[in-house]
């Protein structure tokens, strides 16, 4: 049996602090839930995680931050694991102070190497009560008193809208915090977008793998708009609740054509593409880490059509050329800048 992620292992050393209902906002391994003195609130906002959590029966699973049938006030402690990005903090503690009671225990544990010196005074401009009770596993505790409950909490609160160019394309981008590359086009997504506008793809129907706010799936269909080709569909997915619901909204706002999925790699996608286009993640929290990738490039070859393309940005380091050639096709780089490479790789076709 694996050990828990050290954050859930310092909360079960100080299991007094939970009292009454509980809820865990950003839990990580669903392995807590026995193990914690009474039930209440799960939220993830990993869609892989969010499906583990089912199999707790006696645990309400929420996935992101739009906890809908939750009402405020109806938990006695609530319990805040630190983010990857500071900004989304201040996110994490409004929706604790919604679902908190008045006087309900508000808690924050985090790694030090991933930032809960800054965390803590993000939680202390919120609960001023709040003091350190724990330094483990290095981890630090946080408990505090929720004197200050939000009687409201809409995710639509802190959207924010970003104008985006490229290529001669400028769209509209939602932005949540913890979302890659809010408010800013990323170099590796430009370099693809601008390779897309210089050997443009012939499939009509398309997905955007780890497709973030869904910048891709908009631009790609305004440019084909522009264009006079056929616009086609372009579909999205994200293991992340912030990206599937900027995405969403992404779409609606640009009247793009295309489903956005929440799910962790493509095992649990049925359908064919004709073409898939990624800028993949490589990050988990501050290490580098390519195992996502690396699944997702040996499981897209069932999702592709015969023939079908698949057109991927990357850091220039990271060893994915073998790994297409091997699972997919031929493999050809079709633009490189100092950092990033755009490879391109055609299904094989069946002998």
């Amino acid at each position: 049996m694996s050990s828990l992620p050290n954050t859930h292992e310092v909360l079960l050393r100080n299991s007094s602090l939970l009292n009454g209902r509980i809820a865990l906002l950003g839990i990580s391994d669903p392995g807590l839930l026995p193990l914690c003195p009474s039930n209440g609130l799960a939220m993830t906002e990993h869609a892989g995680v969010f499906q583990a959590l089912a199999a707790h029966t006696d645990w309400q699973a929420c996935f992101g931050y739009e906890p809908e049938g939750l009402q405020p006030a109806s938990f006695d402690t609530v319990v805040v694991f630190l983010p990857k990005a500071r900004a989304e903090l201040d996110l994490r503690l409004a929706l604790a102070r919604f679902l908190g009671r008045q006087s309900a225990s508000l808690i924050v544990i985090g790694e030090k190497k991933e930032g809960i010196s800054g965390g803590a005074k993000q939680f202390l401009a919120m609960v001023p009560d709040g003091l350190k009770v724990d330094s483990a596993r290095h981890c630090q505790v946080w408990a505090g008193t929720n004197t200050q409950p939000k009687e409201a909490f809409s995710l639509a609160d802190y959207l924010a809208w970003t104008p985006v160019a490229c290529a001669g394309i400028e769209v509209a981008v939602a932005g949540l915090p913890g979302v890659f590359s809010e408010g800013e086009l990323d170099d590796g997504t430009r370099l693809l977008l601008e390779n897309l506008a210089e050997k443009p793809l012939t499939g009509e129907k398309v997905l955007d793998f780890a497709c973030g706010a869904g910048v891709i799936g908009v631009w790609l269909q305004a440019y084909r708009k522009l264009a006079g080709a056929e616009v086609g569909v372009v579909d999205g997915l994200d293991v992340q609740a912030q990206a599937v619901a900027c995405a969403r909204a992404t779409y609606a706002q640009a009247g793009a054509r295309g489903e956005i999925y929440a799910a962790d790699g493509l095992a649990s996608l049925e359908g064919r593409w004709q073409a898939v286009v990624t800028n993949p993640p490589f990050h988990s929290g501050v290490k580098t880490d390519t195992s996502m990738t690396e699944q997702f490039i040996r499981q897209v070859a069932h999702h592709l059509v015969p023939g079908g393309e698949l057109r991927l940005v990357a850091n220039t380091f990271l060893p994915y050329e073998s790994l297409l050639q091997r699972f997919i096709g031929p493999v050809q780089k079709l633009a490189q800048d100092n950092r990033f490479t755009v490879y391109r790789a055609f299904q094989r076709m069946p002998r």
